[in-house]
């Protein structure tokens, strides 16, 4: 699946998705169920944290302040989930963001700094896909093994056997392959190798879990999606885990994933909601996608926005929770998701998360 005929199918299939994934909120943002852009909102406001989500932020953010509330102005910095956490607690951004959820430990942090609760909810669902700078490698099929394998260097080239033997109707290159991963704290990077953890017995003893690792030897590093994206496609030979919208904007191969019910999956906009509609999503939303069979593609992950129950001017927090329930519920929003690949948040969801992120602010009191 290239990445041309992949956004085509994305396209074909986003009236019917915005319908079902929407909660009916109207193109200029002024929904009639109370939903963002109510009002004239005067904020600015700053955020940071995860690379993963960064095209569809700037494109929502872009759309927001220019449709929807020009009187608010958001500036998102690309930094990596680990920074946007880091940043979140020493509390130099109105929000953070995040492919790994805020840890007991990190609330209980946020909590004694800013002494009120951390606030954290899910917007989005994406994929991270299996890149390759070699178009002629788009569509070949790897699992968990596989990939495991390339990471720890025990494949070293397209023409290994075990590569051979998922793709039998393939001719393989004998090119030496390059392997190339986050070099910053990363979000994708926990959600890339929580699942080799999952699936990979040898993978989990050696390497774990996070969103930094102790990598291979001989493994090239790069800052953010867009970096990785860069080391893949300047390296013959590269491969690389990207966010599927960066994939997509560099016209990188991708690989076919093998799930848990052996069905080797694309990643499109239709298997990662597939696979997000099997997660179990608790009420504190601290959650991991795992296990994923039947259409869904099996490396999906969610990215988590996190605010303060206090302390903030009440413009900015007014202008925080109408931005995020614009983002979460207007029809053309969510129609800019699926453009970019991103796998909107079901009507239950939606209503629940809204319910959270109105818990923004609300410890300051109403003379506040």
């Amino acid at each position: 699946m290239r990445n041309g005929r992949s956004k085509l199918a994305v396209l074909a299939a986003i009236p019917l998705l915005a319908a079902a994934c929407s909660n009916g909120g109207s193109d200029n943002g002024d929904d009639a169920d109370g939903g963002g852009g109510g009002g004239d909102l005067s904020a600015s406001l700053t955020g940071a944290g995860a690379s993963f989500p960064d095209p569809l932020f700037q494109d929502w953010i872009y759309t927001y302040n220019s449709d929807v509330q020009q009187g608010v102005d958001i500036n998102y910095q690309s930094v990596g989930s680990g920074a946007g956490v880091e940043q979140f607690l020493e509390q130099t951004v109105d929000f953070g963001s995040s492919e790994e959820y805020l840890s007991e430990e990190d609330l209980a942090a946020a909590a004694d700094a800013r002494g009120c609760e951390a606030v954290q909810f899910p917007v989005v669902f994406g994929s991270v896909v299996i890149a390759f700078s070699n178009p002629d490698l788009d569509g070949l099929v790897l699992d968990a093994q596989t990939i495991a394998d390339i990471y720890s260097t025990e494949i070293t080239t397209f023409d290994d056997p075990a590569i051979a033997e998922l793709n039998p109707d393939m001719d393989l290159p004998s090119d030496e392959i390059v392997p190339v991963h986050r070099s910053d704290s990363s979000g994708t990077t926990a959600v890339f190798s929580h699942y080799l953890t999952t699936e990979v017995e040898s993978w989990a003893d050696e390497y774990g879990e996070g969103k930094e690792l102790d990598w291979a030897s001989g493994l090239v590093g790069g800052q953010q999606n867009d970096g990785v994206a860069q080391g893949i496609s300047q390296n013959p030979g590269g491969i690389g885990y990207v966010n599927q919208s960066f994939a997509q904007e560099a016209d990188l191969a991708v690989a076919s994933i093998v799930n848990a019910d052996g069905t080797p999956i694309e990643p499109t906009l239709e298997s990662t909601i597939a696979a997000s509609e099997e997660a179990e999503v608790p009420d504190n939303f601290q959650f991991s996608i795992d296990n994923i069979g039947g259409e869904g593609y099996p490396i999906a992950g969610t990215n988590w926005i996190f605010t303060y129950t206090c302390g903030y001017d009440q413009a900015n927090a007014d202008a925080i929770i109408d931005f995020w329930t614009w983002a979460l519920t207007d029809e053309g929003a969510q129609d800019l998701a699926g453009e970019l690949g991103y796998a909107p948040l079901g009507p239950d969801l939606t209503d629940r998360v809204i319910a959270e992120l109105e818990k923004t602010n609300s410890e300051n009191g109403s003379d506040e």
